[in-house]
């Protein structure tokens, strides 16, 4: 088995295709992705121009489909940082193919994520006064205290993670680009050589970091949870729904992982690298996730209904007859699927692995929704002017092509990232590496 500088030196070999100028297929992909972002900035000027009445929000539900997604891809960015921190920190022995891309999803998802609060703003121009008279008192004002900060410290975390490769990047001398990024690797090198001085502060800094990250995103996830909670709406007062959020962003989290691994094991033939048993290690997590997060929701909708409280039983009502179907997918079929895959063995195939995985993020992107809208749909207090177009809610085209928007921005800054430095940490074993 090659170590040292011989194996870095081969490894890279094997990635500099992914780093090196795209190919045509890369950039009819890139194109694409950027026509799907276009698309989403025409739906924004629409929205500014003609103002939020062409969206589905109106006065009684004024969240939608927006905060549908904040929610979603916060959680999943959360997710990603308890995974690559608990990986780092427990020095799991299969974490190194896969941790670096948990990292990119942390930190794609929190530069996105919050856009979506932007977009439900009716007047931007007062969105200093958030910053400059916000009022601690606030759970909005911790919100954007929590996020900044978590944003902040994982972009450390992230830089910290890949300054190794960074540097042999910068001492490799076969890779064709452009001189702009070579001198790029140079300048974020910060002159390691990988001395043991170094690669002792290294370590005991990303430890540190990783500590801090999975501690910021509890945090910050059960801070945005709290918004929910402290209302006295039906469906959101709740004293577990901190715990709840966290449990589901990981859930969700775990689903992203999964999907993200198997693109890029069939796009770059990683094979030798992320191997089934990758698939099946982190399927275990989200098998236990999803027993988790069935029991919160089992505990959630069971007080709910025997308590027969009118506004709950209300809701539960808008949940049957409007959104049954929804629900079963979100809290059948998502909990269920993953407990019976990765539950009975024969069953933990990758194909069937990555499938369970999409219909999971599929379920959490649904229950996020049935948390959001059908609350805000049997309000607290009855409202004088009850016709159906204020109280129903659906999105519009415009909602939808800005969500649209929103994973193409995700996808193209995965690609421009995985294209910065290569997907997998250079020092990752391959199969037969593992087996010796």
């Amino acid at each position: 088995m090659e170590t040292g500088t011989n194996n870095y030196t081969s490894t890279l070999s094997e990635f500099k295709h992914q780093i090196e100028r795209p190919g045509k297929t890369t950039w009819v992909w890139m194109i694409f992705l950027v026509i799907l972002i276009l698309l989403g900035i025409f739906a924004l000027v629409a929205q500014i121009t003609h103002g939020h009445i062409i969206t589905g929000m109106r006065d009684n539900v004024v969240w939608g489909i927006y905060i549908v997604n904040f929610i979603f891809f916060m959680g999943v960015s959360y997710a990603g940082a308890l995974i690559s921190g608990g990986l780092q920190l427990f020095r799991t022995p299969w974490r190194k193919p896969v941790i670096r891309m948990a990292e990119f999803i942390t930190i794609i998802s929190l530069l996105i994520g919050p856009l979506y609060i932007l977009l439900c703003i009716g007047r931007l121009d007062r969105l200093p006064y958030l910053v400059l008279f916000g009022r601690i008192q606030s759970p909005i004002t911790w919100d954007v205290i929590a996020i900044s900060t978590d944003i902040f410290g994982c972009i450390i975390y992230l830089y910290l993670s890949i300054l190794r490769d960074i540097a042999r990047i910068r001492d490799f001398e076969n890779l064709k680009m452009a001189k702009w990024r070579k001198n790029l690797y140079k300048v974020l090198a910060l002159g390691y050589v990988g001395a043991p001085e170094q690669q002792k502060r290294l370590n005991r800094a990303s430890d540190i970091m990783a500590a801090m990250v999975m501690a910021i995103a509890i945090i910050v996830y059960s801070v945005l949870a709290w918004i929910f909670s402290v209302t006295l709406q039906p469906g959101w007062h709740s004293t577990i729904f901190g715990p709840y959020f966290v449990i589901a962003a990981v859930f969700s989290g775990t689903g992203v992982l999964i999907i993200v691994m198997w693109i890029y094991r069939k796009l770059y033939h990683l094979e030798a690298y992320i191997t089934q048993k990758h698939f099946v290690n982190v399927g275990v997590v989200m098998l236990v996730l999803a027993a988790f997060f069935g029991y919160f929701t089992f505990s959630e909708y069971l007080t709910k209904w025997y308590g027969s409280e009118k506004n709950d039983e209300l809701l539960i009502q808008i949940l049957f007859n409007r959104y049954y179907w929804l629900f079963v997918l979100s809290n059948y079929l998502g909990v269920l699927m993953p407990l019976i895959v990765i539950g009975i063995p024969q069953f933990r195939k990758i194909n069937i692995i990555t499938i369970t995985a999409v219909v999971v993020v599929l379920a959490l992107w649904v229950n996020r929704y049935l948390i959001v809208v059908p609350t805000l749909e049997s309000p607290y207090l009855p409202v004088q002017d009850s016709r159906a177009d204020w109280i129903h809610y659906s999105g519009t085209w415009v909602e939808w092509v800005l969500t649209i928007g929103g994973m193409g921005s995700f996808c193209l800054l995965f690609t421009l990232f995985s294209r910065f430095i290569p997907i997998v940490e250079l020092s990752s074993p391959k199969t037969t590496d593992i087996e010796e």
